[in-house]
């Protein structure tokens, strides 16, 4: 099959452009027909078919869910409502696969069938959500979009704490390192020849400090290649084997400051994923495999294929999660308790809610931290220059007799 580019008018007269694999035009032009949509013009595409296989944002993904659940809720039929949402969407990658998702829909397949040819837009777990929600009853699917919709919505907060975490001290960070090559590179030089003029003895703080100037200015490109070198060289060894990938995976969770908020981000994502999935009729094992893709952390991923060997084993939930050592007393505790009431949904939900606002607590002490902590690095810094300039014209005029 060749990929088109074409424009095409649906029912209300509304032009659109998108993207569709057919064996010709005739056959592109019954495709968009069975889509609900008149071929205007069409040509063969040239570009690279790769460029247009990116992942589908998650904001266009909450979009897609959101409006559906609300179409279905409304008695919208399914195939209608995604003809409706294929014409409203901006990215046109997205628009080919919901166009497929109509197409498919329309030659027998279910909706999750029909989601699984798309893995660069719906991952297992939405797929396997979508499935429970077929099997129980169209009329369950409402509420699944809502799931998903919800989830795809917590995990974009998640995924903007994380962010906060990583960049909030990388630019402090980046202000100091300026700061640093600024007094090192540009004004420390500029005072060599007048302390070394005063013929005195230089105090061992200025020999330091000349010293650490006189490196800077002599190998400032590799300081600056350092950061970029580094991070690189560090990622090389990281992917190159899954030994590795795991150790770096575990040392991000020890990590000072960094690595507990880092954990709480990354339970708070299992225990919601956990807890919606098993709301919505999975069993235990499917929900702590698909779970398994969502922590995005081999160490945790590791402890979870554990706990999946000792449940097949014959023990029960909350034995398997404590033999791991890696899970908290307080998810202990919530799988415990959620086991006992039969409400483990409602435990695990109460585990995301419960780090969702430590985590947020946290980082915002964090951010509070960092402030002063900079004022008195930059402070330290600056005594420094300050105190190994003026050490050698005190001893000169401490030397003046009157």
């Amino acid at each position: 099959m060749a990929l088109y580019s074409y424009r095409a008018i649906n029912d209300q007269g509304k032009t659109g452009k998108g993207m569709q694999d057919a064996a010709n035009v005739v056959d592109l032009e019954l495709r968009l027909k069975r889509g609900g949509l008149d071929l205007i013009d069409a040509k063969e595409y040239s570009g690279k078919v790769g460029l247009r296989r990116g992942k589908i944002k998650r904001p266009e993904l909450i979009t897609f869910f959101f409006n559906l659940e609300q179409l279905t809720r409304a008695g919208v039929p399914l195939l209608e409502s995604l003809a409706d949402l294929r014409d409203t969407m901006n990215d046109p990658h997205f628009r080919e696969i919901i166009a497929n998702l109509v197409e498919s829909i329309e030659g027998g397949q279910k909706l999750s069938q029909a989601m699984e040819q798309h893995p660069d837009a719906y991952d297992k777990i939405f797929i396997s959500l979508v499935h429970a929600g077929e099997e129980s009853g169209s009329d369950r699917l409402p509420e699944i979009f809502l799931h998903i919709t919800e989830s795809l919505k917590w995990q974009d907060e998640m995924a903007s704490h994380t962010k906060t975490i990583m960049l909030y001290p990388a630019f402090v960070g980046s202000v100091v390192l300026a700061i640093t090559f600024f007094l090192m590179i540009y004004l420390v030089p500029q005072l060599v020849g007048f302390i070394k003029d005063m013929g005195q003895e230089i105090p061992i703080q200025t020999r330091i400090l000349l010293a650490t100037s006189a490196f800077f200015v002599d190998y400032w490109y590799a300081l600056i290649a350092l950061p970029i070198i580094l991070p690189i060289a560090v990622k090389l060894i990281i992917v190159s084997s899954p030994e590795m990938q795991f150790k770096f995976d575990n040392l991000k969770l020890n990590l000072w400051v960094t690595g507990p908020i880092l954990r709480k981000i990354i339970l708070a994502r299992f225990a919601n994923t956990f807890a919606i999935m098993y709301g919505s009729g999975i069993s235990i094992l499917a929900c702590i495999a698909n779970s398994r893709d969502v922590v995005n952390n081999h160490a945790i991923a590791k402890s979870l294929e554990d706990v999946m060997h000792e449940i097949e084993a014959g023990k029960n939930l909350t034995q398997s999660f404590q033999h791991t050592g890696m899970f908290p007393p307080l998810v202990i505790r919530m799988l415990q308790v959620g086991e006992a009431t039969g409400s483990l949904d409602k435990a695990l939900l109460n585990v995301s809610y419960f780090y969702d606002r430590d985590v947020k607590d946290s980082i915002n002490k964090i951010q509070a931290m960092i402030e002063p902590a900079m004022t008195i690095i930059l402070g330290a810094l600056l005594g420094w220059v300050m105190l190994s300039v003026l050490s050698p014209i005190y001893d000169i005029i401490g030397k003046v007799q009157f």
